[in-house]
């Protein structure tokens, strides 16, 4: 598995859920939880975060399809790493 973790295509959708959540959670620190008129810069930047996560998993699973029993953890882990980000914005319907 820690092969697997090499290719950036196996880390890079994790890296950018982080990212997405760090936007969430900076964006409710300075400016809180209260709706705006406005979708803003941050929202933008939390929907291209994680729309973008999309072709890269899809190369990973094609790329690695061969060995599903490294593919299914990098996954579940992505997977987890994206509800983290999505959580925020469904608990304050941001």
């Amino acid at each position: 598995m820690v092969w697997t973790f090499r290719h950036p295509s196996a880390w890079l959708p994790v890296a950018m859920s982080g990212a997405a959540l760090a936007v969430v959670i900076a964006h409710i620190v300075t400016v809180g939880i209260a709706r705006e008129p406005d979708e803003g810069t941050a929202a933008h930047f939390w929907q291209l975060l994680m729309a973008g996560q999309l072709p890269l998993i899809a190369f990973f699973v094609f790329a690695h399809a061969a060995s599903p029993r490294q593919v299914l953890p990098v996954l579940v882990l992505q997977l987890c790493a994206a509800l983290a980000a999505v959580a925020p914005v469904f608990i304050f319907n941001w």
